[in-house]
């Protein structure tokens, strides 16, 4: 008896809470992949950020071997030697002096929600709980992530949600200013707001942001796990901006495509918690984290970071480019290997033309087209990508 096809199967079992392209995906290798019927593609979304080392790397793959074979797993009520290397790799590269381990982008916004408010209850008392947010943010499912997230057709039948948290425009500091309070115990954004559509924060709002917190002794928390760990052409998004935060979430790319999550903090905002008000079951397990020290090694060379500056310039020129010749494209934004082509029409068709010719981008927003491929993407890749980007748009919009 022939057994239905995988899509099939999947859609009598599987929770239908996402919108899946018709692919199955069954092996990928650097920035390519191939189906179940052996066809391959060239992958510009990665994951979603994920793999920005690319498929099935050596080195992670090896390490996380290597660490099988030899402890999975212990529960946090134990030390365990790669996590305690890796929150130390973590600390030398960033502002940070304190990390939480988790297993999501999602989760470790959770986290960053509940050290904020613990933190200010401690220090001045429950009254300043209010977390203020950016309008088109994406911070996760979670009921506390989502309720921080500033997208109400995220909210859409999960009302009400966590009170206590307020929305201003991006890059619109007097809006911030005008809620800022003795009631206010944090503010929260992306440095690149991805789902978001790939917007940029200004340099001056940041500094502003900034200036606000330390003068009221708000925390500032930077939402980076889509724009981090290498993603933007630096380490960390805010490097760009010479601004620091206070508290910072990191996930995505941090393991290597397997599933992790951090806040980072300093001491102070750290104080937030103790034993017992926070944790993770499988935090920073072993496994997961031998696979992101093994990553993180790679992310963090310098020289490995100035090649996705030069590409992400490279690719700059290329969208340019397109948008002289295809009026369709409204805006193009970005940094380092993270893009968005703002359109004027719907761009699902745009995707649907690049997966019949062999290129996976995502559409976000509805007319937003992401740009997401590997950090270890070769020009020729870029090129091939490009190329076939500009065949979908002239079959779709011409």
């Amino acid at each position: 008896m022939t057994l239905p096809n995988w899509q099939v199967r999947a859609d009598r079992v599987i929770m239908p809470t996402y919108g899946r392209q018709p692919l199955v995906l069954v092996r990928g290798e650097g920035c390519r992949v191939w189906d179940d019927e052996g066809l391959e593609y060239l992958d510009f979304v990665a994951g979603l950020a994920v793999c920005n080392l690319g498929h099935a790397h050596p080195e992670v793959a090896r390490a996380a071997s290597e660490q099988l074979c030899r402890l999975v797993h212990v529960s946090n009520l134990y030390y365990t030697t790669p996590m305690i290397e890796l929150a130390e790799e973590l600390v030398c590269l960033s502002f940070a002096h304190r990390v939480f381990f988790c297993n999501s982008g999602t989760e470790a916004m959770e986290a960053a929600i509940k050290l904020c408010r613990r933190y200010a209850s401690e220090r001045f008392g429950p009254q300043r709980h209010k977390i203020v947010c950016m309008q088109n943010s994406f911070h996760g499912r979670t009921m506390g992530a989502l309720s921080a997230t500033g997208q109400k057709k995220f909210w859409q039948g999960f009302e009400p949600l966590v009170p206590g948290f307020v929305f201003v425009p991006f890059n619109d500091l007097p809006a911030l200013q005008a809620v800022l309070d003795d009631t206010v115990c944090a503010v929260i954004l992306e440095p690149v707001q991805g789902e978001g559509g790939v917007n940029l924060a200004n340099c001056e709002f940041l500094e502003g942001v900034r200036r606000e917190c330390d003068h009221r002794g708000i925390l500032l928390v930077f939402d980076e796990v889509q724009c981090g760990l290498g993603r933007t052409g630096r380490l960390f998004a805010h490097e760009h901006y010479g601004v620091t935060p206070d508290i910072m979430a990191l996930a995505k790319a941090l393991a290597g495509g397997l599933p992790m999550g951090a806040l980072l903090a300093t001491e102070e905002a750290a104080r937030g918690f103790v034993p017992g008000s926070h944790a993770s079951t499988f935090g920073g397990g072993p496994v997961i984290a031998a696979a992101a020290k093994a990553a993180l090694n790679i992310l963090c060379e310098p020289a490995f970071l100035a090649a996705v500056r030069e590409k992400g310039e490279y690719v700059r020129e290329k969208l340019q480019a397109l948008q002289n010749r295809f009026r369709v494209i409204e805006e193009v934004r970005g940094l380092g290997l993270m893009w968005g082509l703002q359109l004027s029409q719907d761009g699902t068709p745009v995707v649907t033309a690049c997966r019949e010719r062999g290129l996976l981008v995502n559409c976000t927003q509805g007319n937003v087209i992401r740009l997401l491929p590997p950090l270890v993407v070769e020009k020729s890749e870029l090129d091939q990508g490009m190329e076939i980007l500009s065949q979908a748009l002239e079959a779709t919009y011409s």
